[in-house]
């Protein structure tokens, strides 16, 4: 089957194969489906053609003859145009787009985040704190067992760097909602004892283990960065080197139209690695597109 992702930033997709629970393709790229949202309140006619070429693109890689779900996260939740984005890229593409809860986006983070630390030998992979830094919100999620308890906050890599051009101005914000994180935290690890499994998702997380490992966004390997561990010193640092580079250079290894995103994100990885108060991290870069895959493969062997 085939999973499609489109999130406020990144588009992704995955081939998988339901018989071996193994992926068979992936695609990614960069869309900027938040560019302007937070000035408009809505998905920019360039902005939706760059999904849909994406999307064509992605046709030639794949056979779309498969069954395909295709979601789509904080972007089109809060688009003031999301009815008229999402007839559009299946009148062009003939894929829909289902615009899923922020609880439904957490489960799907969380199954393929479970598979991920199961299949690099971690013990208690069914008992881990996870973080998801999108580009239009970032999600907490407790899974315990079959239970997952999660909140979705509306700060995001590509949102908060629209508010705020200055570094100081996207620390001042994510400070202020440090509460927030927790008051949520507090919430779920009295819910259920604090895991020892602290765990991240996404862009910022999978980027940063990259570079540790002397890679750049050209030559990323998701396989190997399943598993990679993390420090708040792997944040400063990294965030500290990154500054200092001229923008050319920081998007050749970040990606191009990631420079600005990729500070933002650090920052808040690093608030909520202090307020958890954990002393590592351990990088997934199975994310929602695995999560659908791995679902939709278990319904059909129901």
């Amino acid at each position: 089957m085939i999973a499609i992702d489109l999130g406020s930033n990144t588009i992704r997709a995955i081939k998988y194969d339901c018989a071996t629970f193994s992926k068979v393709a992936e695609f990614e790229r960069i869309v900027k489906t938040a560019d302007s949202l937070v000035k408009t309140g809505g998905i920019l006619e360039e902005t939706i053609q760059r999904i849909i070429d994406a999307i064509k693109d992605m046709q030639k890689r794949f056979d779309f003859n498969d069954k395909i779900k295709a979601i789509a996260t904080e972007a089109l939740r809060v688009a003031n145009n999301k009815d008229y984005v999402i007839e559009k890229i299946e009148k062009e593409t003939g894929v829909r787009f289902e615009i899923i809860s922020p609880e439904m986006e957490a489960n799907y983070t969380a199954i393929a985040t479970g598979k991920c630390l199961e299949k690099k030998g971690f013990d208690n992979f069914n008992h881990f704190f996870l973080v998801d830094i999108g580009g239009g919100s970032t999600e907490l999620i407790l899974k315990h067992k079959d239970e997952i308890l999660s909140k979705s906050f509306r700060l995001g890599i590509v949102t908060l760097t629209q508010r705020h051009k200055t570094p100081e101005g996207i620390k001042y914000e994510i400070k202020k909602r440090s509460r927030n994180f927790k008051d949520f935290l507090d919430f779920a690890f009295n819910t259920f004892k604090k895991p020892k499994l602290f765990v991240a998702s996404s862009g910022t997380p999978t980027t940063i283990a990259a570079l540790k490992l002397g890679m750049n966004y050209h030559i990323y390997n998701p396989e190997k960065i399943n598993g990679t561990k993390l420090t708040i010193e792997d944040l400063d640092y990294w965030a500290d080197k990154l500054l200092k580079m001229e923008m050319k250079k920081r998007e050749e290894l970040v990606g191009v139209g990631r420079g600005d995103l990729i500070i933002s994100g650090i920052y808040i990885f690093k608030e909520i690695f202090k307020v958890a108060k954990y002393n590592e991290c351990i990088v997934c870069d199975d994310g929602v597109r695995e999560g659908v895959a791995i679902s939709e493969c278990e319904k059909n062997r129901v």
